[in-house]
Formats: structure tokens, C-alpha cells, sequence
């Protein structure tokens, strides 16, 4: 078992047009991630082509997405999207929380009182994140807003 962050990486993508992106990860997870919301973004206009969409490549070292048209998407905002795909909007809605104010392990720790270990575990997916626990995390940010 692990209390630290898990740096996943890209293993492999298959692009079916018109959005469609099957990714495999380094732990093993698998997802088929519909991208269309992504292409309606004007800086993905050229991906909207189907034959541009299909020649994505994996990026170098499996932290992203690249296309021959310059275009790239992040294995971080590939994972967020994995993890909705494959039902863990819990754990999404906590590592985003976590992202946006650049919490580290042991800052979220500190923030929601809990240990380091059990906010590994919710970030790296090995638990789920109770409704309490994310409810804390709106609670903080709104103290952190006054």
C-alpha cells in the first residue's frame, strides 16, 4: 500500500472518430472517454475533422495526448475524465478540490483533520470519499473565501 500520490501515466490511446479516446493506464485502468465537449472548444477546432482526430499519439512518456495539429490534452485532465467515466465522481470532485488550491497530502490532512494515509487513499481512488468528507471540503474553501 501507498500514502503518497500516484503519478499515473498514459500506457496506451486509441482514437475513434469523431471523439472517442480509449485509454489504458498505467495501473491498469481502462476508460473509452467521449470528447466531444472537449472538440466544441474552438482551440480543438481542427480535431473536429475525423481524420485529424484519429492520428492522436501518445505523448511523450504518457503525460498526454498530442496530435500532429499542435493539440494536447494532459494525462492529469484525461484522468479527471476517467475517473467520471468509470463512476469515481467522488474522487474527481476531491482531487480537483485538492488541485485547486494546491493542497499537498499532508496540507488537505491539516485542512479536514484527517490523516495523511486516508487522503492518499481518497486521492488515489483505493476508498471512496464520503459525502461528509467532500461536504468538508466545501466548507473549507468557503472559509477560505472570507
Amino acid at each position: 500500500m501507498t500514502t503518497t500520490d500516484r503519478m499515473r501515466t498514459i500506457a496506451a490511446i486509441a482514437a475513434t472518430p469523431p471523439a472517442a479516446l480509449a485509454l489504458r493506464w498505467s495501473d491498469g485502468t481502462e476508460a473509452v472517454l467521449d470528447l466531444r465537449a472537449t472538440l466544441r472548444d474552438r482551440r480543438f477546432r481542427s480535431l473536429r475533422d475525423p481524420a485529424a482526430f484519429a492520428r492522436a499519439q501518445l505523448g511523450d512518456w504518457g503525460h498526454s495526448v498530442t496530435w500532429l495539429s499542435g493539440e494536447e490534452l494532459s494525462a492529469e485532465h484525461l484522468w479527471l475524465a476517467t475517473l467520471t467515466a468509470t463512476g469515481r465522481d467522488d474522487t474527481r470532485r476531491f482531487l480537483e478540490w485538492r488541485l485547486r488550491h494546491g493542497l499537498s497530502l499532508s496540507a488537505a490532512a491539516d485542512a479536514l483533520g484527517l490523516s495523511r494515509r486516508m487522503v492518499a487513499y481518497y486521492s488515489n481512488g483505493e476508498k471512496r470519499v464520503p459525502r461528509p468528507i467532500l461536504l468538508a471540503c466545501t466548507g473549507w474553501e468557503v472559509g477560505q473565501a472570507a
